[in-house]
């Protein structure tokens, strides 16, 4: 199972883009996008918790950006605004079971098994 991403592409600083992601939407599931930078380590960049509805956010894009997503469509939204240069990178939706012990999603990239392929996000200045 791979997820698909879509929704990236060239923003002028201070712009808006919203990603999309095809993936599991279910409550025993976590779904999370990451994103990667040229020579710099994946990172997590906001997080949703299928059991709760929980998101969570890294804190550079807090107040920024918006995870969501909707059920019938299988789709998890990542709404990115006021961006900045620094945002530019191939972005990455990543899904992971539910432990079953009510273990909150984490920004571990290692704890996800089910990746997409990635789509640019390229923000000019």
């Amino acid at each position: 199972v791979q997820l698909v991403e879509s929704g990236g592409g060239l923003v002028q600083a201070g712009g808006s883009l919203r990603l999309s992601c095809l993936a599991p939407t279910g409550e025993n599931y976590a779904v999370c996008w990451f994103r990667q930078a040229p020579e710099k380590e994946r990172e997590g960049v906001a997080c949703l918790w299928g059991r709760d509805g929980s998101a969570y956010y890294q804190d550079s894009v807090q107040g920024r950006f918006t995870i969501s997503s909707d059920r019938p469509k299988s789709t998890v939204y990542l709404d990115m605004n006021s961006l900045k240069p620094e945002d530019t990178a191939v972005y990455y939706c990543a899904a992971a079971q539910d432990d079953g012990w009510g273990t909150p999603p984490t920004f571990r990239p290692w704890e996800y098994d089910i990746w997409g392929r990635g789509t640019q996000v390229t923000v000019s200045s």
